[in-house]
């Protein structure tokens, strides 16, 4: 079906005779053949978010409708790749066509040329179902790519065969109700719509990252959903970085929504060189890059988080754990913003569109942990972390504070402790984690007893040093009785040794839950030993100075494999303290 331009303006154009056409239906815009995607339908004018550069359209030019929705492909071929916001594969664009996205290109999603083994897993005469597997493609040396049963297809498989083919290729034939159906590894599906599942079921157990801000203070659940807020440079990308670096997810889809191009590049050159700690190979092999960066056009930004998530969706349905960082949703927000005015609907708060809250929740609710279709008992989770760049960091304005009523865990990032270079900048007064309570017994079990415990020593202490401060600005440190000092001196401790984190340290980088525990519980039996010595007159320069403090700011760079030096510590601890005596106590004239 033919219309024709009647209106541009910027991304947005309006055209007419196209009464026969279906919201989100995607179309070519002139004889460049532009993609764009119908957002609004008025009597016989469609409007168009045109995904590619508009400059040079007119009125009367031709706008084709395809009569399919905006879909992606899912196939072997995902892992590793680097897509732009409406899929399209960079690496290949730039082979074809060079360094720039040239308008109007038309290149698949995905490689219908390469050749993958197919091995199967079911035999001809088996009974299936939709999201059972036919078999799998090892696509990389971390992940075994199944090949499901495709959504409304139900029988008896009457051909399947081991070998070489291209995803566009018949592996099986299945025969059901409908007659027999020839069955390829390519699906395709609306990005819009999210996929079926069994059952969506509550988060019990904890995403470990190896930050130990966020796996002790502020944990998030595998398959929940956190935002990671902040001013500019407060290291909201960093974070995200580290936590697709390390997160224990088998696949990780990392969108790049609307940030600087360096930032997409910081994650092109780290990932093939970094070690996946499981496995041993490059952290690439297990990660789908997404990157729609701000010099490309805003209107395919705000496909992209849909394409991220429904790639998410398609290997959650394989059972298996995705973590998906969206980076930025505000930026995603600018591009609904400028679509709106241009829509000339009525404007919300901040000239933000009155659905912005309605989208974002579509977008979040779209994570959980799901038992997925199929004759066989699977589990998958999605974990959606979202950056949050509110102006100036301004936590009151539209996009961040429909997020935190969407959200259950609130990294907040401070400006004051990233311009201290304290990383991560995870403010721990203001952040909070509404996961912490249903993973305590999760911890108890598989990481101490003392676990929860421990955690909320350092939530107490930290929050008593904030109220202690207030004191020491007014009237002085000198106006506070030894055991409150020793409280300063320990916050101070769990700030600088065990929050305190270097991204870029080897051995820094992450630590095991098993670790975490002994550097916490170092610092807790100083302070309960320490106020056990002041009690019995110890001298408090004494206890502070101690020679065994430097061995426990030193122990986050204590290798995993070294975890048992942790005893040698804490007994030096203890042996030190016990010879602390009531001299030192006398000489300071207590």
């Amino acid at each position: 079906m033919q219309g024709k331009i009647v209106k541009v303006s910027g991304p947005l154009i309006v055209a007419e005779n196209m009464a026969d056409s279906k919201m989100y239906d995607v179309v070519r815009v002139s004889e460049k053949k532009l993609i764009g995607e119908i957002i609004e339908l008025r009597g016989d004018k469609a409007s168009v978010q045109v995904y590619e550069e508009t400059s040079g359209l007119g009125p009367g030019e031709v706008v084709e409708s395809t009569g399919m929705p905006l879909s992606v492909e899912l196939a072997p071929g995902l892992i590793g790749g680097i897509f732009d916001g409406i899929q399209r594969p960079l690496t290949r664009i730039a082979t074809l066509y060079g360094d720039r996205i040239t308008r109007g290109i038309s290149v698949t999603n995905l490689d219908h040329e390469k050749e993958w083994e197919f091995v199967p897993l079911v035999k001809a005469g088996d009974e299936v179902h939709a999201g059972d597997f036919l078999g799998y493609v090892q696509e990389t040396p971390i992940v075994s790519h199944k090949i499901m049963v495709p959504q409304g297809v139900d029988g008896r498989v009457t051909s399947i065969e081991h070998g070489m083919f291209n995803i566009t290729q018949t592996i099986a034939k299945i025969a059901g109700e409908a007659g027999e159906k020839e069955v390829c590894m390519l699906t395709r599906w609306p990005v819009r719509r999210g996929r079926p599942y069994r059952e969506k079921m509550s988060p019990s157990m904890p995403m470990i990252t190896g930050q130990r801000v966020i796996d002790t203070l502020f944990p998030i659940a595998r398959g929940g959903v956190a935002a990671v807020p902040g001013p500019f440079g407060s290291g909201k990308t960093v974070v995200q970085h580290q936590l697709a670096k390390w997160a224990d997810a088998d696949i990780i889809v990392y969108i790049g929504c609307g940030e600087r191009g360096n930032e997409m590049t910081d994650v092109l050159n780290e990932f093939p060189a970094l070690k996946d700690p499981k496995t041993g190979e490059p952290l690439m092999k297990r990660t789908v890059l997404i990157a729609n960066t701000s010099d490309m056009p805003v209107a395919a930004r705000e496909a992209s988080i849909y394409t991220g998530i429904t790639i998410a969706e398609y290997f959650r349905d394989m059972g298996l754990n995705v973590a998906i960082m969206a980076d930025s949703t505000s930026r995603w927000a600018e591009a609904l913003r400028e679509m709106s005015g241009r829509l000339e609907e009525m404007p919300g708060e901040e000239g933000y569109p009155a659905y912005l809250s309605s989208r974002l929740a579509e977008f979040y609710e779209r994570a959980g942990i799901v038992r997925t279709l199929g004759s066989e008992e699977r589990i998958g989770s999605i974990t959606a972390i979202g950056a949050v760049s509110p102006a100036g960091g301004d936590l009151s304005e539209p996009v961040a504070q429909a997020t935190l009523r969407i959200v259950k865990v609130f990294w907040g990032l401070s400006a004051n402790l990233a311009y201290r270079r304290h990383f991560p900048a995870i403010d721990w007064l203001v952040s909070y984690s509404l996961y912490a309570d249903r993973l305590a017994a999760w911890y108890t079990v598989n990481a101490s007893s003392d676990f929860n415990e421990l955690r909320s020593f350092a939530i107490r202490i930290l929050q008593e040093e904030a109220e202690l401060n207030e004191i020491v600005r007014l009237v002085g440190a000198d106006s506070l009785s030894y055991q409150d000092r020793l409280t300063l001196e320990t916050a101070k401790s769990i700030r600088e040794d065990f929050l305190h984190q270097n991204a870029f340290h080897e051995t820094d980088t992450y630590t095991s839950m098993a670790k975490q525990v002994r550097m916490l519980r170092l610092i807790r039996e100083f302070h309960r030993l320490g106020l056990e010595a002041l009690a019995a007159g110890a001298g408090y320069e004494t206890l502070v100075n101690l020679p065994v403090r430097e061995k426990i700011g030193r122990a986050k760079y204590i290798e995993e494999s070294e975890i048992a030096s942790f005893d040698a510590i804490m007994e030096e601890l203890k042996r030190e303290i016990r010879e602390l005596d009531g001299g030192d106590a006398r000489a300071e004239g207590i």
